[in-house]
């Protein structure tokens, strides 16, 4: 299976919200974001449009900066991994995907496993 494995363990090539293309699919990925907890709101499709994490997003676990002052592209590449921020990520992480298991479809829940929730092993690649 294609992978493109984020800097904190997250499959892109699974991800609803990167795969989403037409403006039908955008939205349902921005309610879907909303009712896991993601957003606040529903936002727009063009913010809820994504391209992968790069350098110019903004990482809500603080890993994009961190990953900068390590001089290394994958958290799994720096000489403190696993840290404290990376033991917090798999902490929320999990209590997301049990919010999951509540408000999503199998579907749905399926595919944000793939994309989301195995963050740790996807780390030990």
């Amino acid at each position: 299976m294609k992978e493109k494995i984020t800097l904190c363990g997250d499959n892109c090539i699974m991800c609803p919200r990167y795969n989403a293309n037409t403006n039908e699919e955008l939205k349902a990925v921005a309610k879907l974001w909303y009712r896991v907890g993601w957003r606040n709101t529903i936002v727009s499709n063009e913010e809820i449009a994504c391209t992968g994490c790069s350098s110019h997003k903004v990482c809500t676990y603080n890993l994009v900066e961190c990953t900068k002052e390590h001089h290394v592209s994958k958290c799994n590449q720096c000489s403190e991994f696993p840290c404290k921020k990376i033991n917090d990520m798999l902490m929320r992480s999990a209590k997301y995907k049990e919010k999951c298991t509540e408000v999503c479809t199998k579907q749905e829940y399926d595919v944000l496993c793939k994309a989301f929730f195995e963050k740790e092993n996807n780390l030990k690649k």
